[in-house]
């Protein structure tokens, strides 16, 4: 019996459309077909095997749990996953892989046998629906087929299975150098059946493509491995057809164990990935910082006054939170969220980053777009009229609106960009009317967000509290790094806001009563904002403790350099959804800052 792995415990595999969660014992828990918001096939990692699963691996005695991987790795730069076992009999190999899509959505699983002779189980359970719903299986000639309503998966291999207890089994033995492949493709129930898959073939083909593309990667520092890893998964989560980039693969991964705070990350933020743009640019993927601009331009349309935080992958609105209670959630951590709720807040730091997303195209050159520019024009034509107004801000908290100073910052940026624009020549708008509101941005943040006896910017106006986001007034070039304000700001934060461990909250949680955020329960450190406490401690001269930050940070990745959104300090474990693009991106920003400030060791 099979029992969900610690979040550090699960390896990645994707093909740019969806992705799959592989854990050490060969088990995949989940997967969303055709797309990354798709309904799960394998719905286990957030409740049991009853909810879907696959695991091929050693046969284990029954009722026993199936060993872990010995040894498990990514082949060089790629998504293809190599998990190896040692076994009393001898030594095999699984190989796991999805091939970026051409027809059919494709999960490949290649058993090689290394020495002796194994004997190997698969074990495969299809539920549809985030296992509610149980699929007919059935075999058309040599395939066996999963249908229910509008979905069916086709398992494809040459060993033999059978079915008992509602799942498909194979039991073979491998030899050295035996290669058995077994291939599940998804394809709608009313189409006919897909092509039969050619496994070795797409192997081939998904090592060259992810080759090819790791070799157009700029940054060649100290911190390349980490660096290209980040990248990868990046890509990993962008949605190939519209250039959308999801948060996470992942819904309700909590950032309590057991506790209330489980999302659902399978949209594109706009934030998130404007700051995944930034750092695409900065490490030489032109095209995909085309295709995200590309797909902003659609998504918000010729409607700006209305722009959401988030978007569905295509650039859908309609994001309706709901429920799973047939699910029990990953260590029991309830309840289990689909759709996001916060797609409706306010949040006016968003005009701010894609602001700055923008700008940073426009300045490196990256094919001009007219309609770029007149959003960015429209953008700032709404928040002259808002700006002043309270909002939900970056950290989406479910309590009521406030004036966040981390909202105001980032609606200085946006003005600021878009003066910087007019001043180009390359657009005309109101320039002096312009800069006007820029100064008056800049001088309310300094009177109303900034407490003068503690020498630090706060979260909100008036308040005494602190935010990880202040982090970011010396990034944007709000105030220059030797203000005292800003030292004084990021010396509070490291006082206040740091666990015993030296890494950063995002702001101080309530434990059992609602706090800002109106949520109960508490979370990990957000490691975003240790990220970027290293940057700003790097602005600031202490450059061997931003190295030293860093490189802790480095440590908390799992074995395949993959990190969720949070570190729980007190279990001392990865918590929320994963992998995290919003924990990847600042990574790749501080190697670039520290390998360009000559902060590195060795």
């Amino acid at each position: 019996m099979h029992v969900a792995g610690r979040i550090e415990d699960y390896a990645l595999i994707g093909d740019m459309q969806t992705a799959a969660l592989v854990c050490r014992d060969g088990t995949v828990e989940w997967l969303c077909l055709p797309r990354f918001d798709s309904h799960a096939v394998f719905a286990s990692l957030l409740g049991t095997e009853e909810h879907g699963f696959w695991r091929l691996g050693p046969a284990s005695p029954t009722g026993s749990e199936p060993p872990a991987a010995d040894r498990r790795r990514y082949r060089g730069d790629s998504l293809v996953l190599e998990s190896e076992w040692d076994t009393p009999r001898g030594t095999v190999r699984v190989i796991d892989f999805m091939p970026p899509r051409d027809g059919a959505p494709q999960l490949v699983r290649i058993v090689e046998g290394v020495s002796g002779r194994v004997p190997m189980r698969s074990s495969l359970r299809m539920r549809f629906s985030y296992g509610w719903v149980v699929p007919w299986v059935h075999r058309v000639d040599t395939r066996t087929v999963a249908v229910a309503g509008p979905d069916s998966v086709w398992l494809d291999t040459e060993a033999d299975t059978y079915g008992k207890d509602l799942t498909t089994y194979s039991d073979f033995t491998v030899g050295p150098g035996d290669r058995i492949a077994f291939t599940i493709s998804w394809q709608p129930s009313h189409n006919e059946p897909p092509a039969l898959p050619e496994p070795e073939v797409a192997l081939e083909a998904t090592e060259a493509f992810w080759r090819e593309w790791v070799e157009q990667c700029t940054y060649h520092g100290p911190y390349r491995d980490a660096v290209v890893r980040s990248l990868i998964t990046l890509k990993a989560l962008t949605y190939a057809p519209t250039g959308g980039i999801v948060a996470a693969p992942t819904t309700s991964l909590p950032e309590e164990i057991g506790g209330v705070r489980n999302w659902d990350y399978r949209f594109t933020w706009l934030r998130d990935a404007a700051i995944t743009l930034s750092s695409l640019l900065r490490t030489g993927y032109r095209e995909e910082a085309r295709a995200w601009r590309e797909w902003l331009l659609r998504a918000v349309a010729g409607d700006p006054e209305n722009l959401q935080i988030m978007y569905g992958i295509a650039g859908e609105r309609e994001l309706a939170e709901a429920e799973l209670t047939w699910l029990p959630g990953y260590e029991n951590s309830q309840p289990v969220r689909v759709g996001n709720g916060a797609a409706g807040q306010v949040q006016l730091d968003v005009y701010g980053e894609v602001t700055e997303a923008l700008h940073l195209a426009h300045m490196t050159g990256l094919a001009r777009n007219d309609y770029a520019s007149i959003l960015q024009l429209k953008l700032i034509g709404y928040l002259e009229d808002h700006w002043d107004e309270p909002d939900e801000g970056i950290w989406e908290v479910r309590g009521p609106r406030r004036h966040f100073v981390h909202s105001k910052v980032m609606a200085w940026v946006a003005v600021d960009r878009t003066v910087k624009l007019i001043e180009s020549g390359d657009v005309d708008g109101p320039l002096d009317r312009w800069r006007e509101l820029r100064d008056e941005i800049h001088r309310e943040v300094c009177e109303k967000g900034y407490d003068a006896e503690r020498n630090t910017f706060t979260q909100s106006y008036g308040s005494k509290e602190l935010d990880a986001s202040l982090l970011l007034i010396p990034q944007m070039g709000f105030l220059p790094p030797d203000d005292k304000r800003v030292i004084g700001t990021i010396e509070a934060i490291q006082r206040e806001l740091s666990t015993e461990d030296g890494f950063v909250m995002r702001y101080p949680t309530a434990g059992e009563d609602a706090g800002v955020d109106g949520l109960e329960g508490d979370e990990g450190a957000f490691l975003a904002c240790s990220f970027w406490l290293a940057d700003d401690l790097a602005m600031i001269g202490r450059v061997d403790e931003a190295r030293k930050l860093f490189e802790k940070l480095l440590a908390l990745r799992n074995d395949l350099g993959l990190l969720s959104e949070e570190w729980d300090s007190r279990n001392q474990r990865l918590v929320g959804n994963f992998p995290q693009a919003f924990s990847h991106v600042p990574l790749i920003d501080t190697a670039l800052r520290l390998t360009a400030s000559g902060a590195y060791g060795g």
